[in-house]
C-alpha cells in the first residue's frame, strides 16, 4: 500500500511514540510505501526544527527522526498542480498524492479530511487507518 503521512500527523507521531500517530507510523514502516515530495519532506523537517518543539524534544531527537524519515520513506517528484484545498499549504499533499498513485493520504487535517475521497484516493485519520490495516 502506497500512503502518505501529513507533516502534522508526524509531528504527533514524533513527539508521542506510543501515540495513535505513532504506532501508524511505526506500523507504516513495516508494511506500507511511504512517500514525500520535497516539498513536504521540507515542510515537515522545517516545522519540526521550530524552537517550539523544543520543550518536546531535543534538537538532537529531532534530527534523529528526521533521518529515521529519511530511511523509511520513497521521496518521488510531482508532476500534478491541485489548487483545490481551503488551506493551500495542503494542496502539496494532494499533488503528492496524485503523482505517486497513493492509496491513502493520512491526516488529521479538517481542510484535507473534508475532501475525502479525492480522485478516488482516500483521505483518512491515523485511527481509520489502523483499523483499514488490522482487517488485512
Amino acid at each position: 500500500m502506497i500512503v502518505i503521512f501529513d507533516s502534522n500527523v508526524l509531528l504527533s507521531a514524533s513527539i508521542l511514540r506510543g501515540s495513535i500517530p505513532g504506532i501508524c507510523w511505526e506500523r507504516s514502516q513495516k508494511t506500507e510505501t511511504i512517500l514525500f515530495s520535497q516539498k513536504t519532506f521540507d515542510e515537515f523537517s522545517s516545522r519540526f526544527l521550530r524552537p517550539k518543539f523544543d520543550k518536546y524534544l531535543t534538537l538532537e531527537s529531532r534530527l534523529e527522526f528526521i533521518l529515521e524519515i529519511q530511511t523509511f520513506v520513497k521521496i518521488i517528484p510531482v508532476f500534478h498542480t491541485v489548487t483545490i484545498c481551503r488551506d493551500p499549504d495542503d494542496d502539496l499533499y494532494l499533488e503528492l498524492a496524485l503523482s505517486g498513485k497513493a492509496d491513502c493520504i493520512i491526516t488529521g487535517d479538517a481542510d484535507l479530511l473534508v475532501l475525502h475521497p479525492f480522485e478516488n484516493i482516500p483521505i483518512i485519520t491515523p485511527k481509520e487507518f489502523l483499523d483499514s490495516i488490522s482487517k488485512r
